[in-house]
């Protein structure tokens, strides 16, 4: 209407879209009136850019609060539609190790207890495959329980006992004297083999395994999975198998130092874990 006030009667206008004259007029001065919301929607946007897309509302609004920000989520989800900022849908394509009992299996001494009262106590782990320029590839973290940090991972185009194997032995280098961790795992033909036990063993741990075909008894490091595939590997291309796991270095760094947890007071893993030492 207030492009074709120049060209016909504004009574005329009003008539025909059956408005108000004084509605006419307070929305033609709100769409000269400055943003209310731009300073914060500056804020959104520079969040949501310096997690590289991966926090949606809530953690955006988590993020606003520790800048001194007092806003409603609601507000924040507006908000972020109005300017396009969308995090990305969860991808989720299971990988089963499962190859029916190759080795011994351990019994579920973990019973889905995913506290701990300090570092390397409990330990979570699995293996995930992803599809990269035309290959598979697979990865084997291992994370700790007490502040969800990822203290070792692995990654190859085989899901073979070497993969697994590696990722714990480095894990285990940061054991300090006396520490045996529980060690978490489903019934993976990796996990049963007695390689694997031998080093649980080897450096004093207990090795537990989750029921056959129950996602649900290693669900935490289910959830990394998951995050993994929608923050980072979602809607992504990756010209080799090369800069997948040069983009996957940098994922785990960010997750580990940067990216905040609600589980950890809204703190990243290492921040968590030195708060907690510290105190």
């Amino acid at each position: 209407m207030a492009t074709l006030k120049d060209q016909h009667p504004l009574a005329v206008l009003l008539q025909v879209a059956g408005l108000a004259r004084s509605t006419f007029f307070y929305h033609q001065v709100r769409l000269h009136a400055p943003d209310p919301h731009a300073a914060l929607k500056a804020d959104i946007a520079q969040l949501f850019e310096a997690n590289r897309g991966r926090y949606g509302h809530r953690r955006i609004h988590d993020q606003l609060g520790k800048k001194g920000w007092r806003v409603a989520k609601k507000t924040v989800l507006k908000l972020m539609n109005q300017l396009g900022l969308v995090c990305r849908v969860r991808r989720k394509k299971p990988y089963s190790s499962y190859r029916g009992q190759a080795g011994e299996v351990a019994p579920n001494l973990l019973e889905r207890d995913f506290t701990a009262q300090g570092p390397n106590q409990k330990w979570v782990t699995d293996v995930s495959e992803f599809a990269v320029a035309g290959h598979k590839v697979y990865l084997s973290p291992v994370m700790d329980l007490f502040d969800r940090q990822i203290i070792s991972y692995t990654a190859g185009v085989s899901p073979n006992l070497e993969l697994t194997n590696t990722s714990l032995r480095e894990a285990l280098k940061a054991l300090d004297p006396g520490q045996s961790p529980l060690i978490h795992s489903d019934q993976g033909f990796q996990y049963q083999h007695v390689s694997w036990r031998r080093l649980i063993a080897g450096a004093g741990g207990v090795q537990s395994m989750s029921r056959k075909g129950n996602c649900l008894d290693n669900a935490v490091i289910e959830s990394f999975f998951g995050h993994l595939k929608q923050e980072f590997f979602a809607h992504c291309e990756f010209e080799s198998v090369e800069a997948f796991t040069t983009e996957l270095e940098d994922y785990i760094a960010w997750f580990n130092h940067e990216r905040v947890h609600s589980y950890l007071e809204g703190l990243s893993p290492v921040q968590y874990r030195a708060q907690a030492l510290a105190a």
